[in-house]
């Protein structure tokens, strides 16, 4: 029988909440209700996990927040005891999979939660602000949650609404039977191997992941546009993968200069945490992506390439590529892992190639002499005479990769 976690506000969606369990438990799941609730509750039903307890296993007390009138402050807490209460039904063992049920704020707080739970645990929001404008992406983060749209509001049992909750209780226990990821296998030679792709460099990352395929390793790509190399990085840190062929960083770049590409700043850190081996390349690196609304007169004056008719890269000026550098030596100089960057001189992407009006490799060198600079004694360099989709790139690659690959030893840390 699979334990499912339901997580909503039972002051608010009694009813639905306890309609979306009995239909759990009459599907042969084992449904555990925990309530978020900031205000008091009406009617006898109660929570498996009541708000109290909620609130206590985030340092607070339910006595303190109907005190308080501090609605950001009470929420943080509710939700930040809910996530503990949650890891802690994992740690048990208790936990197959996670279903909310809200509005505005109970999704966010419920989606707060899910992201908190590892990669691969079956998650399903059930929201009736799922279409507003932005909220989808707030809602979902780095986190592989289902969203899906009540469409009707969630408020008494109408036919449409017993519809979704139906249709939501047999996706969640359907979900459940699937076997979560917990780490990666031990022992054998297949290694895994998470790799970031962009479409300017797809050519090599394609090349790099079916070579690598053909020797038996298990190669997950992550599309390097801000979100899903965000989330690569935090499923580095649950331990799934044994190395990161990291071919597009450029989200170190954007998060410097504020760019829609912006991985944040824990970008290219976990693997190092990790100990694991990490290869590194610079797709991307030398063009920001700032907001058009946003554009100074600076941005204006830039050369250009646009990808299409909504997307445009300008290029880095070379302080904006010193800086890069800087930063990508402080965060490569603290790997426990053994790390090789490797560098294409004429040109980062298919974008960065010559009759392009982007193409500098004489000012590209203003990152590849500064990261010398300050790149410290472990950490290899190569520099290739080639563009990063040619053949003769990714195979620079590959054969880096088969070599850290063969060296590294599954669940221990490279020296």
């Amino acid at each position: 029988m699979k334990t499912i976690l339901i997580i909503s506000t039972l002051n608010t969606k009694g009813a639905e909440t306890f309609y979306l369990r009995d239909t759990i438990s009459r599907l042969g799941g084992s449904p555990v209700v925990l309530d978020i609730s900031m205000r008091p509750t009406d009617g006898e039903a109660s929570a498996d996990i009541s708000p109290d307890e909620v609130a206590r296993a985030a340092g607070s007390t339910m006595t303190e927040i109907l005190a308080s009138g501090e609605r950001a402050k009470n929420t943080a807490i509710m939700t930040r005891g809910a996530a503990v209460r949650a890891l802690q039904m994992l740690g048990e063992n208790r936990l197959d999979g996670v279903v909310g049920i809200g509005g505005s704020t109970g999704s966010l707080m419920a989606t707060d939660v899910m992201r908190s739970l590892p990669f691969g645990l079956p998650k399903l929001m059930v929201s009736s602000t799922a279409a507003l404008p932005g909220m989808s992406t707030k809602y979902i983060g780095t986190g592989d949650i289902a969203l899906m749209h009540s469409v009707v509001e969630i408020a008494g049992l109408g036919e449409a609404l017993r519809n979704v909750i139906e249709r939501a209780a047999r996706g969640i226990c359907a979900m459940a039977e699937a076997a979560p990821i917990v780490s990666r296998k031990k022992g054998g030679d297949s290694k895994a191997v998470a790799i970031t792709m962009l479409g300017p460099c797809d050519r090599c990352a394609r090349a790099v992941r079916l070579a690598l395929e053909e020797k038996g390793h298990q190669v997950t790509g992550f599309s390097a546009a801000g979100i899903s190399d965000r989330a690569m990085e935090l499923m580095v840190s649950q331990g799934l993968f044994d190395a990161v062929i990291d071919l597009a960083p450029g989200g170190v770049m954007e998060h410097l200069v504020g760019g829609m590409r912006d991985a944040g700043p824990d970008r290219m850190e976990a693997a190092g945490r990790a100990g694991i081996p990490q290869i590194i390349s610079t797709c991307g690196v030398n063009h920001i992506t700032p907001p058009k609304s946003k554009y100074t007169e600076d941005h204006k004056a830039r050369r250009r390439y646009d990808i299409d008719r909504f997307r445009t890269w300008l290029r880095a000026s070379p302080d904006e590529l010193r800086c890069a550098a800087r930063a990508f030596a402080e965060k490569l100089n603290g790997a426990g892992g053994p790390v090789k960057v490797i560098i294409p001189m004429r040109g980062w992407s298919s974008v960065d190639a010559p009759g392009n009006a982007t193409y500098d490799p004489e000012e590209d060198r203003c990152f590849v002499n500064e990261f010398k600079r300050h790149a410290g004694a472990k950490i290899e360099i190569a520099e290739v005479d080639a563009n990063m989709e040619d053949p003769a790139f990714a195979r620079s690659v590959i054969s880096a990769g088969m070599v850290i690959l063969n060296r590294s030893r599954r669940g221990l840390k490279c020296a």
